[in-house]
């Protein structure tokens, strides 16, 4: 049993491409407006956050692009796949990160979605945009940490 099982967290999804594309600045934890069906299919591990983006209107939080493929045994139950579902957090927490996305260039992107106990919860980064040669730069320091691995695991075996 893993750590973050034995505290009652079960990771549904990761978005791995938002810390390709962004530098994750600050990461807050909200809750999500969803139906039965969705939940469902959340278990059954049917969901992609690869294109997904938060956004701020009318003091409210929203998901855009959050794919939940519709639940098999759901019938006429099932909602869209893409539709904007809500998330929530506390008032004062949405007006800063609005203010931030506003005037900063950054932005909102859900890193995961996970289960705390018996509750669908959406891992919220701010990010700001990574340039092209900030993605090389991030890649050439990874390969240089695995050589270095290599050569130490190698050089222990002998």
């Amino acid at each position: 049993m893993t750590p973050t099982e034995k505290r009652g967290i079960k990771i549904a999804a990761q978005n791995r491409k938002a810390f390709h594309d962004y530098f994750v600045e600050d990461k807050y934890e909200a809750g999500i407006e969803l139906f039965g069906t969705e939940v469902k299919a959340i278990r059954a591990g049917t969901l992609n956050l690869k294109d997904a983006y938060c956004s701020v209107k009318n003091g409210e939080l929203f998901v855009h692009g959050m794919h939940i493929s519709p639940y098999e045994k759901g019938n006429i139950f099932n909602r869209d796949p893409v539709r904007t579902r809500r998330l929530l957090m506390h008032k004062r927490e949405i007006r800063k990160l609005h203010a931030l996305v506003q005037q900063d260039g950054y932005t909102l992107v859900p890193l995961s979605v996970y289960f705390r106990d018996a509750r669908v919860k959406v891992e919220i980064g701010l990010c700001k945009g990574k340039k092209n040669y900030d993605k090389r730069d991030a890649a050439a320091r990874r390969d240089a940490g695995r050589e270095m691995d290599r050569a130490m695991k190698e050089r222990n075996y002998r």
